[in-house]
């Protein structure tokens, strides 16, 4: 049997690259107790102003047993006036009401760390070095 490796972008051929993650979910749910299989639903909340401009958001997923940031962002003017503050605690409450345990989510030191811990994140791990910044990953029991 001849075995070889390919490079490929996710635009090239979707189906194929689906295969690799979609196998590790099927062996990942083979170890989850049944209670937590099938909790899977992604988060998108908008800030918006009066227009329906995006002003920012977050985006993240409830999975298992808890809920996952993958990003926050709230343009610049309107940083420091309680709207990441609103945006993180609005998932946390959709977190909760899924029956989350817990919330995760990674930040580099050039961006919110201050802002998640003062929001009750507790820093659980930190890669040093990455882009010349460290990369903190933080945890909230919810």
């Amino acid at each position: 049997m001849q075995i070889y490796f390919t490079n490929e972008t996710v635009e090239s051929n979707s189906a194929d690259n689906n295969y690799v993650r979609n196998q590790m979910i099927a062996y990942n749910l083979k170890h989850f107790p049944d209670d937590l299989k099938g909790r899977y639903q992604e988060i998108n909340l908008l800030l918006r102003n009066a227009d329906g401009q995006i002003l920012g958001g977050i985006v993240g997923e409830i999975c298992w047993n808890w809920l996952e940031i993958h990003y926050l962002f709230v343009d610049e003017p309107y940083r420091k006036s309680g709207y990441g503050a609103k945006l993180l605690n609005e998932a946390e409450k959709i977190a909760i009401g899924k029956q989350c345990e817990f919330a995760k989510l990674d930040t580099l030191s050039f961006q919110a760390l201050d802002f998640y811990i003062k929001q009750g994140y507790e820093v659980y791990g930190k890669i040093e070095n990455a882009g010349r910044h460290t990369h903190y990953y933080l945890k909230k029991e919810l």
